[in-house]
């Protein structure tokens, strides 16, 4: 298991030939690489989960919660 940050896809700039995403990460737009989600590719709304700068895998937004639950108790240092 890897400790993932959900993000959306907010748009994929031309000239970065698929492999980059600008994805809202808590407000903020971050480079994303979106390349290992070439089975399924990343567009535009779509919930990603976050690794060290890669798109990992493809979510919707129960994911999103779950994701975000994991790391508020992380961050209070609780443990499930």
């Amino acid at each position: 298991m890897c400790l993932g940050i959900p993000g959306r896809v907010v748009e994929i700039p031309a000239g970065y030939h698929d492999q980059i995403a600008l994805v809202d990460v808590s407000g903020e737009q971050r480079k994303v690489n979106i390349g290992l989600l070439e089975d399924d590719p990343a567009r535009p709304g779509d919930w990603v989960i976050i690794h060290m700068g890669f798109a990992v895998e493809k979510t919707d937004e129960a994911g999103v919660a779950a994701a975000l639950d994991g790391l508020r108790l992380l961050q209070r240092g609780d443990r499930p």
